[in-house]
């Protein structure tokens, strides 16, 4: 991160030396020998992304990877990226955000990399695109480099926002080929199936027009989500979802073996479950989504699974310390079945406390968001699966348009900036060591 990591250049003759150190003093202390954790720069440069090779991140076990390091994550989502880097007038709020989320020692984003037949559209039509989008991803890519950030880009949306599998339907409906007008056509139709394939080659091969890197292999990308929350409550026995996500997973595998892939669930457990995490879910209703968390995280092309918490939407009766024994149970739960059952790692993709529900305080999130994070922390420390997680969302300031019941804007809540930046310190020792990690995020650390 920019001021907190020491300067190394190395000692060129000549004019090659002058010219290294006037480029690094434009960008701020670099160290080089942490390509996880690059600096952000002073302003933005979209023609000169890093040249410091950098790694992808693994899984090993039930763990994530990092140059041989366990590489445990704090993180954030924000969806709007993309969207706002289409505009010259709105891209500053991309590097302000990135800015502000690595002065907190953040070091991945979940963020869309879809937007199908609305405003601003990525996919105007099926398998065309607008390539003033893609240019914006592009811009979104390589702004995530420099400040030292990994991207898990989320490739669909169940819910409508943004198109989701109700545009894909609407495309097929519209072309004459779907079977039917049902949303849940999308997992079953061959025909929309075909589509999301020909969306997904042409993401993954996308050659980013800053760096003349494709996607698939661009290191900056942790991930690949197949979709946002996937449901499929026709077929509750959840066969159509699994097959689903096996072809799909298969798909995005046979074009890039590198990047990690999850799927994008929030962890419902279903019919195969047994009855004791059948219990977990926040409601029986819960069970009848055609979701099956440990048969859809047991599929072997993918890496991690993933999980996501509102206790508010799903416990809607709760009071806080209702709310609060739920977040241990889920949590908990999900971690127990990275280790004991799928042998792969669980991140907490998403997570929050809505400020709408009545009696709302500040403090109700700090605790909320605490206890998350000291799970996260403990399954950390004793090597499980627990693989850390990602505050539903951030944003930066004059962004009302795109907030939500969940929205953070970190400058305005100092509470949650302490936290954030506590569990990033914590994290960085149990990677680095703590002395270490206090010298290489000494700005947020101190």
């Amino acid at each position: 991160m920019a001021a907190c990591n020491s300067l190394f250049v190395y000692h060129i003759l000549g004019l090659a030396s002058l010219g290294a150190v006037f480029y690094f003093s434009l960008l701020g202390e670099v160290n080089l020998r942490f390509p996880g954790l690059l600096p952000s720069p002073r302003s933005s440069s979209w023609s000169q992304p890093h040249d410091a090779p950098l790694p992808f991140v693994e899984r090993r076990g039930v763990q994530l990877f990092l140059e041989d390091r366990p590489f445990y994550i704090n993180g954030w989502n924000s969806y709007w990226l993309m969207d706002q880097s289409v505009e010259t007038a709105s891209r500053h709020r991309v590097s302000d955000m990135f800015r502000a989320a690595t002065g907190m020692g953040l070091t991945v984003c979940r963020t869309w990399a879809f937007n199908d037949g609305a405003y601003n559209a990525l996919q105007v039509a099926p398998g065309r695109f607008d390539e003033r989008v893609f240019e914006a991803l592009d811009r979104v890519v390589v702004e995530a480099r420099q400040h030292g950030v990994r991207l898990i880009l989320s490739l669909a949306n169940n819910l409508e926002a943004y198109g989701g599998k109700t545009q894909y339907v609407k495309w097929a409906w519209d072309e004459g080929v779907g079977l039917t007008a049902s949303n849940d056509s999308f997992f079953f139709d061959p025909a929309i199936r075909d589509y999301f394939k020909v969306y997904l080659k042409a993401l993954l091969t996308r050659k980013n027009h800053l760096t003349g890197v494709q996607y698939k292999d661009d290191p900056t990308i942790l991930a690949w989500e197949l979709m946002n929350e996937p449901r499929c409550i026709t077929d509750p026995s959840g066969n159509t979802l699994q097959r689903w996500i096996e072809e799909m997973a298969s798909y995005v595998k046979s074009i890039d073996r590198r990047h990690l892939l999850t799927v994008g669930t929030e962890g419902f457990y279903g019919p195969t479950s047994p009855p004791e995490k059948l219990s977990v879910n926040p409601g029986h209703w819960f069970n009848n989504y055609g979701l099956d968390f440990i048969r859809n995280s047991k599929i072997s092309d993918i890496d991690f699974a993933s999980v996501h918490l509102y206790p508010d939407n799903w416990l809607q009766q709760a009071n806080l310390e209702d709310k609060l024994k739920f977040v241990t149970q889920w949590v908990t739960s999900h971690f127990e079945d990275g280790d004991k059952e799928l042998n792969k790692p669980v991140l907490l993709t998403e997570f929050g406390l809505s400020r709408l529900v009545k009696g709302f305080d500040q403090s109700h999130r700090d605790a909320f968001y605490k206890a998350v994070y000291d799970i996260a922390h403990e399954s950390a420390q004793k090597g499980g699966a627990g693989a850390g997680a990602m505050v539903w969302q951030l944003a930066v300031e004059d962004m009302e348009d795109y907030h939500d019941a969940f929205s953070i804007v970190p400058s305005g809540t100092p509470s949650m900036q302490k936290l954030l930046r506590e569990q990033s310190c914590r994290l960085a020792a149990l990677r680095h060591g703590e002395a270490e990690a206090k010298r290489i995020l000494k700005t947020v650390c101190a």
